[in-house]
């Protein structure tokens, strides 16, 4: 039996498995929720204040601090950012080969 990955990245094994872009969604969101979690304890805002701020369920908040659901919208973003007195930056960089 061949290794065929012998000597290739982890990433190039993602990408050729079709799995690159669902790994990166989700490392994305960890270090988003991750980032919102941080900044509620430095201000030691509670979830039911965060979510009073965001005007939103304190369901709704759990799903956007949930690092296993993939799923965000900027708007969502948006408005946990703004109700921690924060923005959100959003950057492309080039992929190198």
């Amino acid at each position: 039996m061949g290794k065929k990955h012998i000597g290739s990245s982890f990433d190039e094994f993602l990408k050729e498995e079709a799995l690159l872009e669902d790994a990166t969604a989700v490392a994305l969101k960890r270090v988003i929720a991750w980032q919102i979690a941080e900044e509620m304890k430095v201000q030691q805002i509670t979830k039911t204040e965060l979510a009073k701020r965001m005007h939103t369920s304190r369901a709704a908040l759990n799903r956007l601090l949930d690092e296993a659901d993939p799923s965000l919208t900027l708007t969502t973003l948006a408005s946990a950012a703004a109700a921690l007195g924060q923005k959100v930056t959003i950057q492309f960089s080039a992929v190198h080969q």
